[in-house]
């Protein structure tokens, strides 16, 4: 018990003068103090470390027009903002997704997806002000000192008592950026903050309440999935009363603030819509990659989920994984050589071969994890196209038997994609219509003959399915290639 206390008493000690080093910071943006144990330069360095992980994620959508477009539209409006020279970074991911999310240091990612469903460029200022608020609000700064303040007790117990150390991984494993969630209280803050850079950009805060309106409808009655942007947010109800009291306390002209939506829809006329079937796609459980002209069959009943660095599937049991991935090396012998020559790796059976026509190199192995628990697997390596593809499947040592065969099986499916068909599949893009003549949305979508339900077309145009249009009026249509 004693040594107990003596633990607690340094923990306490460590903290006290943590706290008493470094104080509350004032934050301009917010008017308060808030815990901050990062320096500016450290709050940068961490976004960029963290940038370089969203980009390998998501990927960037290829359009430097469009880039350029969102990051002149950003800065201008992080100009405005308590923090104008952080270096701002304002990206379009390539992700379908109706999504938008900030890191510290200035890093702001707009989703494709996002940009296709909203209407007009005052829409996407509020949802980048938005983003630009939870910056200079510092609310990942801050949640990340807190969680610093907590493991510095947990670190203060491990220096008392050795035995805890084998423990520290978990504790410090990562700083988690792209997973921080806000609290409701930072999301309402980074709304009012978002509403102070847009207006101070003189975008018109009206439209924002339409981009509430279509979050309201994704996650209601169009059927569409809670967008992700909105996972930790208030109700859309409550925002849209809270912004509208916002816009009531102006005193400005209201008319005379940006909209600009005939320049946004030409930005955005051609864009990509929906999941983009080049990046590859699943048919059942067969996996096909265009692009990469490759196709691979997972085992019946498992789950599989298509990444922009890797396809992989996991078993019903969530107790064994089969994962494709780009291996390092020249050659498939170069990539198993690397793979099975680890430390504390078991390995047997390795041997060259051809499958399906294909250079291949496979084995199984046997490789105690940190934790002290056995993984047993196989690992296949296939040159095919420039690239050398590590095709990895494993399971706890105690279910081996049970998916080896299922595991073996599907790695033997690697092989050339040689139908023409899906090797030319192209994307869904939006393409913008300018009316001759008067039409509904329902004639529109059977002239068009648009790939995507009327639903889905009311939604990204933000009007009713039985909406009718009038000459001269331009609405976003969704066809195929």
């Amino acid at each position: 018990m004693s040594r107990l206390l003596t633990i607690v008493w340094m923990v306490l000690i460590i903290l006290t003068a943590v706290l008493t080093l470094t104080g509350c910071a004032y934050n301009a943006a917010t008017g308060k103090r808030q815990l901050n144990l990062f320096s500016e330069s450290q709050e940068i360095g961490l976004g960029q470390q963290a940038d370089a992980e969203v980009i390998a994620s998501y990927g960037l959508y290829p359009d430097s027009a469009l880039q350029k477009y969102v990051h002149q539209l950003g800065t201008a409006i992080a100009k405005t903002s308590e923090r104008p020279n952080l270096p701002w970074t304002f990206r379009v991911v390539d992700d379908p997704s109706v999504n938008a999310f900030a890191i510290p240091g200035g890093f702001i990612y707009i989703t494709r997806g996002l940009m296709t469903h909203v209407d007009t460029e005052a829409e996407l200022a509020g949802v980048i002000g938005h983003e630009i608020g939870h910056v200079t609000a510092q609310h990942s700064m801050h949640t990340m000192s807190t969680q610093q303040i907590t493991q510095l007790g947990v670190a203060a117990g491990m220096m008392i008592e050795p035995k805890l150390q084998k423990f520290g991984e978990y504790v410090s494993a990562g700083l988690g950026l792209l997973f921080l969630k806000f609290s409701r209280d930072d999301e309402k803050q980074a709304d009012r903050l978002g509403f102070r850079y847009m207006v101070r950009a003189n975008h018109d805060p009206r439209q924002m309440v339409r981009t509430f309106e279509l979050l309201n409808r994704l996650s209601g009655d169009s059927g569409g999935r809670l967008p992700e942007w909105m996972s930790t947010h208030p109700n859309p109800e409550n925002r849209i009363a809270n912004f509208q009291k916002e816009i009531d306390t102006l005193t400005r002209d209201l008319k005379t603030m940006s909209v600009n939506r005939d320049s946004y829809l030409d930005r955005i006329d051609g864009m990509i819509f929906g999941e983009n079937p080049r990046e590859g796609f699943f048919n059942d459980n067969r996996f096909y990659h265009p692009e990469m002209a490759f196709q691979f069959d997972f085992p019946a009943g498992w789950q599989t989920v298509n990444q922009k660095t890797a396809v992989a599937g996991v078993s019903a049991n969530q107790d064994a994984v089969l994962q494709i991935t780009i291996a390092q090396g020249s050659s498939p012998d170069a990539a198993a050589q690397a793979f099975f020559g680890q430390q504390g790796m078991q390995s047997s059976g390795v041997q060259s071969r051809t499958v399906n026509g294909l250079p291949t190199v496979s084995g199984q192995f046997r490789a105690q994890t940190e934790d002290g628990s056995i993984l047993q697997g196989r690992a296949t390596f296939v040159s095919y196209k420039g690239n050398i593809y590590q095709i990895l499947g494993y399971t706890p040592d105690a279910s081996w038997a049970t998916y080896q065969s299922a595991i073996t099986n599907s790695m033997a499916t690697f092989k050339a994609l040689t139908d023409d068909t899906i090797l030319k599949m192209q994307p869904n893009r939006v393409k913008i219509l300018k009316l001759t003549k008067g039409a509904s949305l329902q004639a529109l979508a059977t002239q068009s003959k648009s790939p995507v339900s009327l639903a889905t077309l009311a939604l990204i145009n933000q009007t009713a399915e039985s909406t009718g249009f009038k000459t001269g009026d331009r609405v976003k249509m969704v066809v195929a290639p």
